[in-house]
């Protein structure tokens, strides 16, 4: 009997050092983290800059500045311009920050944004102004459901709008694959 409690003592001693291990490293990884704060300007709906610092938020791709949409009555509406908006009203808030480590291909700084509490990065998806492409499923999924923003109506994708457009070099199927494989393991 002793044994076997000596063994679970043991076992539990050893979990828990475990346990401790990962909260370390956890708390190491976030410490990785470059912090910015505002103010910001909103470039677009999905590029913030703040100073001579550009940062691209991360796990959304938001309509371009120029690019429109229709909504459910086949009106046309400046969607691009309307997430820029969204963007500039959300991260006003004096309390902003930015956090990111990484680096997109164009030098900008990939960011998750809070504004006390509130996830930036999730609100523009939320409001329907941003398309998911990584961790805000649940919140596009939403979005979707009630019709709100890119929608309510008939929209390009921002990347195929980028690319019609010679914005862009067509995706690179690797590298496309890649920025996936990066959020996936990166992500929150």
């Amino acid at each position: 009997m002793a044994r076997i409690f000596r063994f679970l003592r043991d076992g539990v001693v050893l979990a828990c050092f475990f346990i401790l291990l990962m909260l370390i490293i956890t708390k190491l990884d976030e410490a990785a983290d470059s912090v910015v704060r505002g103010p910001f300007y909103a470039i677009d709906g999905d590029t913030l800059s703040a100073g001579s610092e550009r940062l691209r938020l991360n796990g959304i791709d938001a309509p371009e500045l120029r690019q429109t949409c229709e909504d459910g009555r086949g009106m046309t509406w400046a969607c691009g311009d309307e997430a820029r908006r969204l963007l500039a009203r959300l991260a006003a808030d004096p309390g902003t920050e930015c956090l990111g480590r990484e680096r997109d291909r164009y030098r900008r700084l990939l960011v998750r944004c809070h504004a006390g509490t509130s996830n930036i990065n999730a609100a523009l998806v939320r409001q329907g102004l941003a398309i998911a492409s990584g961790r805000y499923a649940e919140e596009q999924a939403a979005a979707r459901r009630e019709r709100r923003g890119l929608w309510a109506g008939q929209f390009e994708d921002p990347r195929d709008w980028r690319t019609s457009r010679g914005m862009m070099d067509d995706p690179n199927l690797l590298e496309t694959f890649m920025d996936w494989v990066k959020q996936v393991i990166y992500w929150e």
